[in-house]
């Protein structure tokens, strides 16, 4: 849904909750799919004025809480996969999950292509985000990464980065929903299931 002033209220609860709770503002858009301006804003007080941030507000609840769901998702993202690599010819390695909501998602993606599953956790604003240890290493590999959102590309465009770091590459981007307009980030091009588009 678009941010109205009626949903702010309860949006800014929300926050507000979460960052109690001991979430960083990072953590928060992350949780509930907005920006990270918007997240600011909201906690800040400001959510009063008339000034509301562009944004959309996306949710997966009714996705999220049943695996066969994310399952059905995952094999639609699984095709768009197979249908951008056969179309440049050249095979993926690993699927690489962004976390947390990228992480189920690129799992059963894994397990439809048979293909490496390797974890990356954004970090901080200022610091590089890593791979996790536990799972499969992006080096000298082709890569995809699957995450559920893109709000302003920027955890997407640490994780190109982090890839590139390690000697990897990253050969597209699908994502449930891309809230940025934009085809690529860094070049990478981005598949979505939904593109979510503010009008007027």
């Amino acid at each position: 849904m678009v941010i109205t002033m009626k949903s702010v209220e309860e949006l800014a609860k929300i926050a507000k909750q979460l960052k109690e709770k001991g979430m960083s503002d990072k953590d928060i858009a992350t949780e509930m799919h907005l920006s990270l301006n918007t997240v600011i804003w909201l906690l800040s007080g400001e959510s009063k004025s008339k000034e509301i941030p562009n944004d959309v507000k996306i949710g997966w609840r009714s996705i999220g809480v049943y695996g066969n769901r994310i399952y059905n998702l995952a094999e639609i993202m699984a095709d768009i996969i197979e249908e951008e690599t056969f179309a440049d010819e050249k095979d993926i390695d690993t699927i690489v999950g962004v976390t947390i909501n990228g992480i189920p998602y690129a799992t059963f993606i894994s397990d439809i292509l048979g293909k490496e599953l390797a974890i990356y956790r954004p970090l901080t604003q200022k610091a590089q985000g890593t791979f996790s240890s536990n799972y499969a290493k992006v080096t000298g590999k082709r890569v995809v990464l699957i995450d559920d959102v893109i709000s302003t590309g920027e955890t997407i465009t640490k994780a190109i980065e982090a890839v590139k770091a390690e000697k990897g590459e990253v050969a597209l981007i699908v994502v449930i929903t891309n809230k940025t307009g934009k085809d690529d980030v860094l070049g990478v091009p981005v598949r979505s299931l939904i593109r979510a588009r503010l009008i007027g």
